[in-house]
């Protein structure tokens, strides 16, 4: 009964139940399990020095995925999922990154306005929600699975390396592949055990 009940996910945009409310600037703390959080102002940036400076959406982000890019070198700002493509880009961002979050990628109509209208001014880089609404932001659509991928061993086929990896996934979407403009996008992972797809490139966009 209480299955019964539920929504559901199909149009339910659960993004803005997770999502923060201001800008911040991410660094890792002294210990392990510790943040350091200030307020990001535009046109400033974090700290004003040479790195990479990524601007991160927050659909739902996780934490981890900050840490990763921190550890490469990059200056992390982090970005309510209500920002707008003027707002991404008066931070001066080095490439922006579409974050992870929950629910149906096409009732997140911001977003995908924001990604169209960063769709060639700088690198841009989808994680789980975060590359389908870049897939919508292309001209493709997305589907809600039969039976979502969970869990930490799915086998993806990297069509660049010819390798299969193992990787960690928790969605319950996907994108259609015969909606992606195949003169633009190319499809570089594909899911081994449905077939769905995992990862696009644009042909084009030298990025």
């Amino acid at each position: 009964e209480k299955a019964r009940r539920s929504p559901g996910l199909i149009g339910r945009d659960l993004v803005q139940e997770v999502s923060g409310d201001k800008p911040y600037v991410f660094q890792p703390g002294p210990g392990q399990n510790k943040l350091w959080f200030r307020e990001a102002l535009p046109g400033t940036g974090g700290g004003g020095g040479t790195a990479p400076r990524v601007v991160v959406l927050d659909f739902g982000v996780k934490y981890n995925i900050l840490r990763s890019l921190a550890s490469l070198g990059c200056e992390v700002i982090v970005l309510p999922a209500r920002a707008t493509a003027k707002e991404v880009l008066s931070f001066q961002p080095h490439g922006v990154l579409l974050s992870n979050g929950p629910g149906d990628p096409q009732a997140v109509t911001y977003a995908i306005e924001t990604a169209n209208k960063l769709i060639g001014k700088l690198p841009i880089m989808g994680i789980c929600l975060g590359h389908q609404i870049l897939a919508l932001a292309l001209g493709a659509n997305t589907f809600k699975l039969k039976f979502g991928h969970r869990g930490a061993n799915h086998p993806v086929l990297n069509t660049r390396t010819a390798r299969v990896e193992i990787t960690s996934q928790n969605h319950g979407f996907a994108v259609e592949e015969k909606s992606l403009d195949k003169h633009q996008v190319d499809v570089n992972h594909i899911n081994l055990n449905d077939g769905t797809v995992e990862g696009i490139e644009h042909k084009e966009l030298p990025y």
